[in-house]
C-alpha cells in the first residue's frame, strides 16, 4: 500500500496546478467525519457573492505574492 500511495502521489505531482489543488480539496474534504450543513450553506454563500463581486468588477484582485506583500506590513 505504502508503494502504490508513493506512485500516486509521484503522478499526481505531476499534474497541472489547478488539478493538483482538486486533488487536494477532494483529500481534505475525505478527511470530514461530520459535515455542518448551516456552515457549508454559509460558505456557499459566501462564495457565491464573492464570484459575484468579482465577476462585476466590484473587487481589486491582487496576486498572491502582492497579498503575502502586504500581509508582512501589517
Amino acid at each position: 500500500m505504502e508503494r502504490n500511495a508513493a506512485e500516486i502521489l509521484k503522478k499526481a505531482l505531476e499534474l497541472p496546478p489547478e488539478a493538483r489543488a482538486a486533488i487536494a480539496g477532494s483529500l481534505l474534504d475525505s478527511l470530514d467525519q461530520t459535515v455542518d450543513e448551516q456552515a457549508e450553506l454559509m460558505w456557499e454563500k459566501e462564495i457565491l457573492l464573492r464570484l459575484k463581486e468579482i465577476d462585476g468588477g466590484e473587487v481589486e484582485l491582487v496576486s498572491w505574492a502582492e497579498a503575502r506583500r502586504r500581509i508582512s506590513e501589517e
